[in-house]
């Protein structure tokens, strides 16, 4: 009786040697002449592509593998694939295995595509007679009737992966890895590969899948790998893995914002930046603002001057990235030129689109001006940011009552937001569903 598992992965680890080091060879010769060969190579010329990392498949699973660029996840493929040996760790595949990792593997460039069908059926297993009576289902199945006997050379990457994709599937695998390359395909046949992997999940077969398309990976995988820096980072449900990469994903996002930003602040602190002619700036929280293009960076007469401009999450630590519903400070530090009694503070919010999402000042929010006659900080608190995953902009401005502009800084600060749900738009209120009648759910 076959073993459930399809494929076995127990401590697998890969590490790749670093070339163009002063200690690499280019030759056998070369290595001789410079007595390295046979020596140990020092950390510093390796990269660690996969350590330690463990999972079962069972037959008959889509297994999804998904993970940030240089995450280990074709170096793992690969290896399943055969196409690669680990460095250490074990790797059981039980099945005959087909692959679809790298656009155009296996195809030679100066011959035909009927040419490369046959060539890459018998690497894959097949025998000539198999080859002849699967070649029309083949050509049928890529849609390159009238370009499969013209050079592959001549093929766009579309395809390239349309016959690549052919042959995978019709060499009737146990095992089928198919790697990013279906990004490249048109919609309608990436529509029938998603087709043929169900029906192959379906009969049994097994699926390594790799897709930077979070949505396809949860539509059709049972189980998903997340890999982080060559190492395991999760394994389970679909929801679950997806969740967790996007909130890691945010929160490196975050760490890019906020060494932007300091960077954006410093840059731009003490500009004396003029509205432009004819375009009369906007009042944060006021009338809509104009077109990106005749929107200065950054205006004002330096009545009172903005020093700084921070984000703070509920904590008190600055950050620029936040999960749906959390609460956001803004903080702005400004001086006043001198002692002002006519002052407002603002901030409006926008889609880089330079889609206005919302706005308020001081005044709307009814506190009315006292004094402002030093170096001050001025906090503003948002109990739940209920907006949906995105990029944002914020603009901050104090100004006159009467929309005179001290001092207006267009995208001050640029900030991230995520959600562990999976929604569409800009706002994600919260919400709740009820039923009455003939209609239930059970809840996930």
């Amino acid at each position: 009786m076959r073993s459930p598992v399809a494929v076995e992965a127990r401590d697998l680890s890969k590490v790749y040697r670093r070339w163009g080091r002063s200690r690499s060879f280019g030759s056998l010769k070369s290595a001789l002449l410079g007595r390295g060969l046979g020596k140990a190579l020092e950390p510093s010329e390796t990269v660690q592509a996969l350590s330690g990392v463990s999972f079962d498949v069972k037959r008959g699973e889509t297994f999804g593998v998904i993970g940030a660029n240089g995450s280990g996840k074709s170096t793992l493929l690969k290896l399943v694939a055969g196409l690669f040996k680990p460095t250490s760790g074990t790797l059981r595949v039980d099945g005959k295995v087909s692959a679809l990792i790298e656009l155009g593997a296996g195809f030679h460039p100066e011959i035909s595509g009927r040419e490369n069908v046959v060539i890459n059926g018998v690497m894959l297993g097949l025998t000539r007679r198999e080859i002849e009576r699967k070649l029309p289902s083949i050509v049928e199945f890529s849609g390159l009737s009238g370009f499969i006997d013209e050079p592959v050379k001549t093929y766009s990457s579309g395809m390239y992966v349309r016959l690549g994709f052919a042959v995978a599937v019709h060499v009737d695998p146990e095992v089928l890895v198919v790697d990013e390359v279906l990004a490249v395909g048109d919609e309608a046949f990436a529509r029938r590969c998603l087709d043929t992997i169900k029906e192959f999940s379906a009969r049994g077969k097994t699926i390594f899948f790799v897709s930077h398309s979070l949505v396809l990976v949860e539509e059709i995988c049972d189980r998903v790998l997340y890999l982080s820096g060559g190492r395991s980072a999760g394994l389970g449900d679909p929801r679950e893995m997806l969740a967790a990469y996007r909130l890691d994903v945010s929160a490196g996002e975050g760490t890019r914002l906020l060494a932007e930003h300091a960077a954006g602040q410093e840059a731009l602190r003490g500009e004396t930046a003029a509205a432009t002619p004819g375009s009369p700036p906007e009042e944060a929280g006021g009338e809509a603002a104009p077109a990106p293009a005749e929107r200065a960076r950054r205006w004002g007469d330096r009545s009172a001057t903005i020093d700084e401009v921070r984000l703070l999450g509920s904590e008190g630590g600055e950050r620029y990235s936040f999960r749906t519903g959390e609460a956001v400070t803004v903080e702005i530090s400004a001086s006043p030129a001198r002692p002002l009694s006519d002052f407002v503070f603002g901030i409006g919010l926008f889609t880089p689109e330079d889609v206005c999402i919302h706005g308020s000042n001081t005044e709307i929010d009814g506190l009315e001006p006292a004094v402002f006659d030093g170096p001050a900080r001025v906090r503003l608190t948002i109990a739940r940011c209920d907006l949906g995953p995105g990029t944002y902009l914020l603009d901050v401005a104090v100004h006159a009552r009467n929309g005179t502009p001290y001092d207006y800084w267009r995208g001050a600060c640029r900030f991230r937001v995520d959600s562990a749900r999976t929604e569409a738009g800009i706002w994600a209120p919260e919400r709740s569903w009820a039923t009455e009648g003939g209609v239930s759910w059970t809840r996930t």
